[in-house]
C-alpha cells in the first residue's frame, strides 16, 4: 500500500496518513449551517473532501472509512429566519438540509457515513461541558457555561496566532461574567420564545464550537485521523474544538491531521454571503450548467489554493469534459476484457492524489491519457486481439481515474452511440435516482432523424434544443447521431 501524504495545518507540513486502525479510518468535516441555500464556495469543501473520501475508500476499502459531516441546525441565523417566516426552526432546517443534499448530490458528492445534527446531540454536549467544568477547564456564570482558555496550555497551536490577535480575530463578546476576554461560550441561555433545552445551567442552547467535539466523540471516537473544513474555520472554530476536546479527554488530541481548503472568490473578491457576492449551486444548475462541470471546475485548482470562480473557468471545465466524453464515444465499441474496475488506475494518477490531493496534476494525467488513447485508437480495428485488450484496459483505467475524482459517472449508461444497444426504461446510475428514460430519448432521436430527412430543420433543431435543456447533448455524424448525458 502506497503512502498518502496530506498537508497538516497543525504541523505545517505534509504528513503521512497513518490511521490508528486501517479497518476504521475516521474523518470529520464541518458541514453547513442550514438556514439558506449553499453557494458554490460552500460546495468547495464538500467536493474536496469527497475526493479524499473516495481515495480513502479506494485505498482501505469502502467499509473501512467512517466519514462524518454534520448539519448545524441550531443557530441564531436559523432562529432569525424562522422568526421572519413565523415557523419552527425545524421547518427551516429541514428545507435547507434537503436543498443541500440535493445540490451536493448534483455535484456528485457521496453521502457521508454519518450526517449528525446538532439538535440530536444536545445530551452529549451537556455531558462534555459538565466534564470540562469538573476538570476545571470551564466554568458557569450568569446562565452560561464558558471555556477558560488559560486552562489549555496548548491553546493557539493550530492557528499559531499570538493571544491578542486571537482575541481580536474572534470578535469576542465583552461580558462581565467572563474571566478572560477570549473565553468562549459552551452554553448560553434561551429566552422563553427561543428554542432551548434543559441543562444544569438553566434552559438554553449549545454554543457553536462544542457541537462538533461532541458529535465527533459520539460517532468517531476521542482522536480521529483527519479533521477538515474551510480555511475560515481554522480560527476560532477549529482552535476552540482542539482546546475543549483536548481538555475533556485528558490531553488526547482531537485529530492527527487537520486539513483546510482555500477560499473561493468571485471576480477576485472573496465570496461571502455577508458581502452579497455569491452564486448558489441551485442558481448555477438552473442556468443549465451540469453538476459534473461545476465539480471539475472546483477541482482544477489545488484545494489549498484560492480559486476565482468565473464563466471562463466553467467553460474550461466544460470543454475538457467534452474532450473526455468524445474519446469515450469513439471507444464505445471496445468491450472490457473483464471487470473494468479490475483495471485500476495508472500509478501516476494515483500518486498525484496521494500527494496531498493534487487534483490539478491528476487532471493533467487524464488529459495525457486522452492523447495516448487517441494514438492507440488510430488503427485499433485492424489491430491484434492483444492490442484491443490493451486499449480496453487503458480505456477502463481512464474511466476509473475519472470516477476516483467523482467524474465520468454517466459512462456508459447514458450513451446511445453507434453499436450500443439502447436499454429500455429508466436508467439508474449507482447512488442516484432514475433520471432519464432512454427509450424516450431514442424515440426523440428517431423523430429528429425523420425530420432531418424531410428537411424539416426547425423541428430537428427544436428536438435538439429540448434535449439539450434536459442535459442530453447530441452530435450529428455521417453515420448517425451520437448522444451522451453528463449529470
Amino acid at each position: 500500500m502506497t503512502e498518502i501524504r496530506l498537508y497538516n495545518t497543525l504541523t505545517r507540513q505534509k504528513d503521512v496518513l497513518t490511521p490508528a486502525d486501517k479497518n476504521r479510518v475516521t474523518m470529520y468535516v464541518c458541514g453547513p449551517t442550514v438556514y439558506n441555500r449553499a453557494h458554490i464556495g460552500n460546495a468547495r469543501p464538500a467536493v474536496v473532501f469527497d475526493v479524499l473520501f473516495r481515495l480513502l475508500r479506494h485505498t482501505y476499502g469502502e467499509t473501512a472509512v467512517h466519514y462524518a459531516r454534520n448539519f448545524t441546525d441550531i443557530d441564531d441565523k436559523i432562529m432569525a429566519a424562522a422568526e421572519v417566516e413565523g415557523v419552527p426552526i425545524d421547518t427551516i432546517t429541514k428545507r435547507y438540509e434537503d436543498f443541500y443534499s440535493a445540490d451536493m448530490g448534483a455535484l456528485g458528492v457521496l453521502r457521508p457515513t454519518y450526517e449528525p445534527r446538532a439538535t440530536e446531540h444536545v445530551q452529549q454536549m451537556v455531558a462534555m461541558i459538565e466534564a470540562l467544568i469538573a476538570k476545571g477547564a470551564a466554568y458557569a456564570a450568569d446562565g452560561h457555561a464558558l471555556f477558560d482558555i488559560t486552562k489549555d496550555a496548548a491553546y493557539g497551536t493550530l492557528s499559531r496566532r499570538p493571544m491578542d490577535e486571537m482575541i481580536a480575530g474572534a470578535r469576542v463578546e465583552v461580558a462581565p461574567y467572563k474571566k478572560n476576554p477570549g473565553d468562549f461560550v459552551l452554553w448560553k441561555p434561551s429566552a422563553e420564545d427561543q428554542p432551548g433545552w434543559p441543562s444544569p445551567w438553566g434552559r438554553g442552547r449549545p454554543g457553536w464550537h462544542i457541537e462538533c467535539s461532541a458529535m465527533i466523540e459520539a460517532h468517531l471516537g476521542t482522536t480521529i485521523d483527519i479533521h477538515g473544513g474551510g480555511l475560515d474555520l481554522q480560527f476560532p472554530h477549529h482552535e476552540n474544538e482542539c482546546a475543549q476536546s483536548r481538555c475533556a479527554h485528558d490531553g488526547a488530541p482531537l485529530a492527527k491531521i487537520w486539513m483546510h481548503n482555500g477560499f473561493l472568490s468571485m471576480d477576485k473578491e472573496k465570496m461571502s454571503k455577508s458581502l452579497g457576492n455569491v452564486v448558489t449551486v441551485g442558481e448555477l444548475l438552473e442556468q443549465h450548467h451540469k453538476g459534473e462541470t461545476l465539480r471539475l471546475a472546483l477541482l482544477m485548482a489545488h484545494y489549498r489554493q484560492p480559486l476565482d470562480w468565473n464563466e471562463r473557468l466553467i467553460e474550461q471545465a466544460n470543454k475538457k469534459l467534452d474532450r473526455w466524453y468524445r474519446l469515450l464515444d469513439d471507444l464505445s465499441e471496445i468491450s472490457s476484457a473483464g471487470n473494468s474496475e479490475d483495471a485500476g488506475v495508472s500509478d501516476q494518477f494515483q500518486m498525484a492524489l496521494e500527494d496531498d490531493l493534487n487534483t490539478p496534476e491528476a487532471i493533467a494525467r487524464l488529459d495525457n491519457a486522452v492523447r495516448e488513447l487517441r494514438e492507440l485508437t488510430q488503427d485499433w480495428k485492424q489491430g491484434s486481439r492483444l492490442q484491443r485488450q490493451i486499449l480496453a484496459i487503458e480505456r477502463d483505467r481512464f474511466v476509473n481515474a475519472g470516477r476516483l475524482l467523482g467524474l465520468l459517472n454517466t459512462y456508459p449508461a447514458f450513451w446511445l452511440g453507434k453499436g450500443i444497444a439502447v436499454p429500455t426504461g429508466k436508467i439508474v446510475v449507482k447512488g442516484q435516482a432514475p433520471t432519464v428514460d432512454s427509450t424516450e430519448i431514442a424515440k426523440q432521436i428517431a423523430i429528429r432523424t425523420a425530420a432531418k430527412a424531410a428537411k424539416n430543420w426547425a423541428e430537428a433543431d427544436r428536438i435538439r434544443d429540448q434535449l439539450k435543456a434536459e442535459g442530453i447533448l447530441l452530435e450529428d455524424k455521417p453515420d448517425g447521431t451520437t448522444v451522451w448525458r453528463r449529470a
